[in-house]
């Protein structure tokens, strides 16, 4: 047997939004397309939330350290009152909150994006030719 007629078998969770989404824009295709176009899909849809969340955790991390340090900065320095350093943390903690929402907000955003690119690349690919 050569190497061109061994098939590997993955299995591939597909979410139901992509299944809609495959069956109503390819409902004249055959079974095996539409399955390979599911997986593709997915493939993708992970690739891109793996690249985000790899991205948004190394941005928190970062902010995190920065904010850490701040605030050994701070509890070292005998001059501030303390009420102003409990003010400046609580500060800073809404900040880091809100920029981490901020974040996630994007990272949907994104994954949303990248979807409706999936989907419009799949109808320009199965466009039928201009008749120039």
């Amino acid at each position: 047997m050569s190497a061109n007629n061994i098939e590997s078998t993955v299995v591939v969770e597909i979410s139901s939004q992509t299944h809609e989404m495959v069956e109503t824009e390819m409902a004249g295709e055959t079974d095996e397309v539409k399955r390979e176009t599911k997986a593709l899909i997915e493939a993708l849809k992970r690739r891109a939330q793996a690249e985000a969340e790899s991205a948004g955790t190394l941005t928190r991390e970062t902010y995190l350290n920065a904010v850490r340090q701040a605030r050994e900065a701070i509890e070292r320095e005998k001059l501030i009152e303390r009420d102003r350093i409990e003010h400046s943390w609580a500060v800073m903690q809404d900040e880091a909150e809100r920029n981490w929402h901020l974040l996630m907000k994007e990272v949907a955003d994104f994954s949303d994006r990248l979807q409706k690119a999936a989907k419009a690349a799949w109808e320009a690919f199965n466009a039928p030719p201009s008749q120039n």
